[in-house]
């Protein structure tokens, strides 16, 4: 959603409704479904796990027919932008796909490479150059492109610190279980604070930065006051869940409004 503004009038487009649906599910299916199959112990061990909110505790049995069923499901959708926007669609859908198998599959496996699964994030940052392609719209600016990776860098993050317990009784090898979940929270502290720099200082955007700052207070009292080390409970993650996929649809809607994004001030 990103790359439009209401002048775009892009509900008009069919494409984009093609786009909106392919990137809703079935990509979402190949980069969740992909993360279930090769996760088995750690989400066997997690509680927050086995619901509609954090996702699927599906059996072995189930998990084997998912890669069939992605192909099914992703092969049409492929066809049918690679038919829409040429062969550089190709090279993105390709990198799409070729960065879940690096981030899941050994030997690869960038998953548990602290902290390289932090970093390889900013694949999901290539769904704007998706939707730049098939609805042919200009190149995003270099600040914007910045900006949305250091969301994804933070979004991942605040994962990893939920999951520190079980992905430890699994032996998974991420960044917050090697240095620990009050480090970790720092660390996404800092990619907030740049992102509301980024945001004031070159867009403007004091709606979407001041959001992200009450965010960041909120993160400093749950360090230094409330849960400083502790984990949370399956409650309150499911209460910070739902605030957080709130949030995300309002900022979603403010971006589209606002249109502050698409226009750095240098």
């Amino acid at each position: 959603m990103v790359p439009f503004t209401f002048n775009n009038i892009f509900w008009e487009s069919t494409n984009f409704w093609v786009g909106l649906i392919y990137v809703g599910f079935p990509l979402n299916y190949l980069v969740y479904g992909l993360n279930d199959y090769n996760d088995v112990a750690a989400d066997k061990v997690n509680d927050r796990k086995g619901n509609f909110l954090f996702g699927a505790k599906a059996s072995v049995a189930t998990l084997k027919r998912v890669p069939l069923w992605i192909t099914l499901i992703n092969l049409p959708f492929i066809v049918y932008f690679v038919f829409e926007a040429g062969f550089k669609m190709f090279l993105v859908l390709f990198f799409m796909v070729a960065a879940n198998i690096i981030y899941n599959f050994k030997p690869f496996r960038i998953k548990e490479r602290p902290p390289f699964e932090i970093l390889i994030q900013v694949g999901y940052v290539v769904t704007a150059l998706f939707s730049l392609l098939l609805n042919e719209l200009p190149m995003l600016p270099w600040l914007t492109m910045f900006y949305l990776s250091l969301f994804a860098f933070q979004a991942h993050i605040a994962g990893e610190i939920m999951d520190i317990e079980p992905d430890r009784i699994a032996g998974k090898k991420t960044t917050a279980t090697l240095i620990g979940r009050k480090k970790t929270k720092l660390l996404m502290l800092v990619f907030l604070l740049v992102e509301v720099l980024v945001l004031s200082f070159g867009f403007k955007d004091y709606v979407l930065a001041g959001f992200l700052a009450v965010f960041s207070a909120w993160l400093v009292l749950d360090v230094f006051v409330f849960f400083k080390d502790a984990p949370y409970t399956v409650p309150q993650m499911k209460f910070f869940g739902w605030a957080m996929n709130l949030s995300a649809l309002l900022s979603m809607l403010w971006v589209v409004y606002s249109g502050k994004l698409l226009a750095p001030v240098f």
